[in-house]
């Protein structure tokens, strides 16, 4: 919490790259009102380049490495259990490449955040940004949404649409999804910590301060 403000929703970032995406939220947090407060980031792998990110930032990390469990819902329970002991509220999953079990829905019901790179329901998955070249859509753009138990299905948050240009290759656009993602993302997550978003069956309300 930031001197003279009130306390902030406390937010796990999981991540398994470079974690450009959770320097947006780092930096977006320096504002004394952003709604949450990164409590801890979780990396899938060591030398998850985010993790450096987290260091500089003073934020508290750590690895729960896929590698070391037998199976999706054990990784799952060891990545809540290391949340769970930084008191966080929520889950934000950025740039996070591993799909989490049901357990973690249970555990934090409407609270688990992802960030994917199309307009979902279009193009779901891992390769979302080579699918939408594949297929010749002129629009794709960015998804915020909350995870269910089904793969880039849960409620939408926000969308964002970019532009795709006949010369784009998987790298240029991938670069102008994620300038866009750096966008949104923080701007979802800072709706999440005020409390201002309500999940009615497939829809999310967002309401006012």
């Amino acid at each position: 919490m930031i001197a003279g403000t009130t306390a902030r929703t406390r937010i796990a970032v999981l991540v398994s790259g470079s974690g450009s995406n959770l320097q947006a939220l780092i930096d977006a947090s320096v504002d004394p009102h952003f709604g949450a407060e990164i409590a801890v980031v979780v990396a899938d792998r060591p030398n998850a380049g985010a993790l450096k990110r987290a260091a500089d930032a003073g934020i508290a990390h750590v690895v729960v490495s896929w590698s070391d469990y037998s199976d999706r819902e054990t990784f799952t329970t060891a990545i809540c259990d290391a949340t769970h002991t930084h008191d966080v509220t929520g889950l934000v999953l950025a740039g996070f490449m591993r799909i989490l079990s049901p357990v973690a829905i249970r555990r934090y019901p409407d609270a688990i955040i992802n960030v994917h790179p199309a307009l979902l329901p279009a193009f779901p998955g891992a390769d979302a940004v080579g699918q939408a070249l594949a297929h010749g859509v002129t629009v794709t753009g960015v998804t915020v949404h909350f995870v269910d138990e089904q793969v880039d299905h849960g409620p939408i948050i926000l969308q964002e649409s970019a532009a795709v240009h006949p010369d784009d290759t998987i790298d240029i656009l991938h670069r102008r999804i994620q300038q866009i993602e750096h966008t949104v993302l923080p701007l979802a997550v800072d709706a999440f910590g005020k409390g201002l978003l309500r999940v009615v069956g497939r829809r999310v309300e967002w309401s006012s301060l």
